[in-house]
């Protein structure tokens, strides 16, 4: 297994989450061997969407942010959905997190929406990234490029577009995950 012995965060909100932006990252990590610990603001369970607007399903939560710790993890991933994120984005715990895989040079994953909680940790200053189209403005008057790609890699930063996009980001995922560090990851952070 590609993944064994790594242990990913899945960034979750207690709302609003994007279904398969959480499911599909989550089997395709623990199918490639990695441990997956769903963090959210607050423990319990998670309502996700469809679409933004249909109910998707409840998923446990392992983990408050404020229980853990980046240097935890070997990685993160960050899924959409529009509310989702936003209330992620809001969270100052939720940032601080998020900024710290920056740090420590750790990939990171955001899909959809979720490169808004990304503007918020400060982290694309220089990068270039994808993101759904609606981002467009605020992605670069956070400072990076933005391009419309189904996947994007930016020195362990890797983005996707929407749920079209699982495959290819999921592998990216996996590929990046494995190779570990990258110490180009923390020259935004």
């Amino acid at each position: 297994m590609k993944l064994d012995g790594k242990n990913i965060a899945l960034l979750i909100s207690p709302r609003g989450t994007e279904e398969p932006e959480f499911s599909k990252p989550l089997a395709a990590l623990r199918d490639a061997g990695a441990k997956v610990t769903v963090v959210s603001t607050k423990t319990g369970t998670a309502k996700t969407v469809n679409g933004d607007l249909d109910p998707g399903s409840d998923h446990q939560i392992d983990s408050a942010v404020g229980s853990v710790s980046a240097s935890d993890f070997h990685g993160l991933v960050i899924p959409g959905g529009t509310v989702g994120a936003d209330t992620l984005r809001a969270d100052k715990d939720v940032v601080a997190f998020v900024h710290d895989f920056f740090s420590q040079g750790k990939p990171v994953g955001a899909i959809c929406h979720a490169p808004w909680v990304l503007i918020e940790a400060g982290v694309l200053k220089g990068r270039t990234i994808t993101s759904y189209p609606s981002l467009k403005t605020d992605i670069t008057n956070a400072g990076a490029t933005w391009v419309d790609k189904e996947v994007m890699t930016d020195s362990g930063l890797v983005t996707s577009r929407n749920p079209d996009d699982l495959p290819a980001f999921c592998a990216k995922l996996i590929e990046e995950f494995g190779e570990g560090r990258h110490e180009d990851q923390t020259r935004s952070a």
